[in-house]
């Protein structure tokens, strides 16, 4: 009967309980129905462990912050969970948790019944402090279940489920191999605010085991750990039971009626942005008319404090915004100037948050990218922070795409004014590109900024080797992407029309072969294709305005490659140019013919 009157954010609700005869086992069972939810940690867990990829630490921060604010309600209720374990947090979405499963003493004190589900699911012990083992369930249980998840979240990158599963089971008689493991967390730099409170959560004896009130004060103490009470706070009020109703069976009418009706209750306006979340767009009534994306950004911009409502509605904003542009590129957002500005504020108010920034970013990309904020943003000092920004978050691959993308969209309206400014940016693109050598999502919209800022004059001249021979690198990567090859083949022509250098490196062999050698499968790809032929060309034509390179472009097979353009384009002005000029070029500089002729287009 507690269970059911339980009320809190982070905990799952129980909405009725009955009792049901099974006539195979003839006996009476007690049946709790609670709030359903797809996602679980187990699942996170799981994904991350196949990967084996570090799991985010914000995020692990933020839902375990939930985690410890909902178990710290139920201590204070003196109710104890008894069952935690991954598969017991559920994700509401993919910032916000809640408990589930709590299981009544009557079960859990009941040994036969205890056996059974255990034995159901092999693992389910491996998550119980040893005292439960013998049906002694304290509040330090549940730490110990923590400690667990804690554990299992940090070691999921080089530890296999058997493996997590045989040391949890160890830690009970053998806690030194708690070290070991923690020490590989260190050598592989993953490190959190929960790590140094493991041992602590996973002593032995309860006694000595830390409370969950001190776990939050403590972790409250790390400078690498955002608060969870803060943002929390607002969530202590539980959500009145007709607005759920209303939330779960309403339509879009009457959901906005209640975010309309409660502007100052930040729990109820993310139960009404996750519910707006889960709708499928005929539902949603996408695009929404411009009164309706104002609603929801005076909501955002009432609770900027609270970053998971700026996370959810930001999420639900972009949603909105992009299926607007979706059905009509020309649509223009309503006040975007003003969602703009407020959306730099945010990121500005939330430097910490990683998801906030991608939400940012990316919303801020779609408004700018019609062109009705760019001014006010460029004095707001969105370039600025854009610029200055680009490598702070090196190791976070979306933050880095959603910068560079947003950076693209500002740059396309830059003016000479900016140039300064703009210097700096060359730099962290280089490290960005190198760090980042497979992704060609990356690669494509660095090719693009660099070509821009060749176009401006903003690539210093000691970078420019190490730039083109990232430009080459990025073209090996994805051959097939016009979009890329395009804005690479203009940045290096750039690149080769302002410096010798430039053009030696790409047709210098590395490693990986010859620029030359791979203007020709270029080509070869994309014969069809007068965009790119042309940019091919206008880098051709740049490398034979050098002497010394002359040679490398007549025993490379460029005389071949420029006569089939001229022959295979002959309605183009553009190309037969470019191509007569190569010609003219090599034909004034008295070298004989390749030795292949054109069977070295082969």
């Amino acid at each position: 009967m507690p269970l059911l009157k339980l009320r809190h954010a982070h905990i799952s609700m129980y909405r009725e309980m009955f009792i049901a005869w099974n006539s195979q086992t003839s006996q009476l069972l007690l049946c709790l129905v609670m709030d359903y939810s797809r996602g679980t940690f187990q699942e996170v867990i799981q994904k991350k462990r196949e990967a084996k990829e570090v799991i985010d630490w914000e995020w692990m921060h933020n839902v375990l912050g939930q985690v410890l604010d909902a178990l710290e309600f139920l201590h204070r209720l003196d109710i104890v969970h008894r069952n935690l374990k991954p598969s017991n947090v559920a994700l509401v979405s993919r910032n916000h948790c809640k408990l589930q499963d709590l299981s009544a003493a009557a079960l859990m004190t009941h040994k036969a019944k205890w056996t059974i589900r255990a034995e159901e699911d092999p693992s389910h012990k491996s998550w119980m402090a040893p005292e439960a083992l013998d049906f002694c369930f304290t509040q330090k249980s549940d730490i110990w279940s923590l400690g667990c998840i804690v554990l299992d979240m940090v070691t999921c990158s080089f530890l296999g489920a058997t493996e997590a599963m045989l040391l949890r089971k160890s830690l009970r008689s053998q806690p030194d191999g708690l070290q070991g493991v923690l020490r590989t967390a260190r050598e592989r730099r993953i490190t959190h605010a929960f790590c140094s409170l493991l041992p602590e959560m996973l002593h032995i004896d309860p006694s000595e085991r830390i409370t969950v009130s001190e776990v939050i004060r403590r972790a409250l103490e790390s400078s690498n750990f955002r608060a969870p009470r803060g943002a929390l706070a607002p969530y202590q009020r539980a959500v009145p039971e007709f607005i759920s109703r209303i939330l779960l069976e309403g339509h879009l009418d009457s959901i906005l009626e209640v975010m309309r009706n409660f502007p100052r209750r930040p729990e109820v306006q993310l139960e009404v942005m996750n519910r707006l979340m889960t709708m499928p767009n005929d539902q949603l009534g996408l695009p929404w008319p411009p009164e309706q994306v104002e609603q929801l950004v005076a909501v955002l911009r009432r609770h900027q404090s609270v970053l998971d409502v700026q996370l959810c509605g930001g999420a639900l904003l972009l949603r909105v915004l992009g299926r607007a542009l979706a059905q009509d590129p020309a649509e223009e957002t309503p006040r975007d100037s003003e969602i703009a500005a407020f959306l730099l504020s945010t990121v500005r108010s939330h430097p910490d948050s990683r998801q906030l920034q991608v939400i940012a970013y990316s919303l801020l990309t779609v408004i700018c990218g019609q062109g009705h904020a760019t001014e006010e943003l460029q004095k707001a000092g969105l370039l600025r922070h854009v610029v200055e920004h680009l490598g702070a978050w090196a190791d976070h691959r979306d933050i880095c795409l959603a910068s560079l993308r947003l950076l693209w969209t500002l740059l396309v309206d830059a003016d000479t004014s900016s140039k300064d400014l703009l210097k700096k940016a060359p730099d962290s693109i280089t490290k960005l590109l190198a760090a980042y050598p497979t992704d060609a999502d990356i690669a494509e919209a660095g090719c693009a900024i660099l070509w821009l800022l060749s176009m401006l004059g903003c690539i210093e001249e000691h970078l420019f080797e190490e730039v083109a021979s990232l430009l080459l690198q990025s073209i090996r990567l994805r051959q097939d992407g016009a979009l890329l090859v395009n804005n690479a083949y203009r940045a290096l022509a750039g690149l080769a029309q302002v410096s010798e250098l430039a053009a030696l490196r790409v047709v210098v062999p590395e490693a990986q072969g010859s620029g030359l050698a791979l203007v020709r499968e270029t080509y070869a790809r994309h014969r069809d294709d007068p965009e790119v032929v042309e940019n091919v060309c206008r880098l051709l034509v740049q490398l034979a305005s050098y002497r010394d390179i002359l040679c490398e472009l007549e025993s490379s097979g460029i005389r071949a490659l420029a006569q089939e353009i001229k022959e295979r384009f002959p309605s183009s002005l553009e190309l037969v140019s470019y191509a007569e000029s190569l010609l003219l070029r090599l034909g004034e500089a008295g070298l004989p013919c390749s030795a292949g002729g054109p069977e070295a287009l082969a």
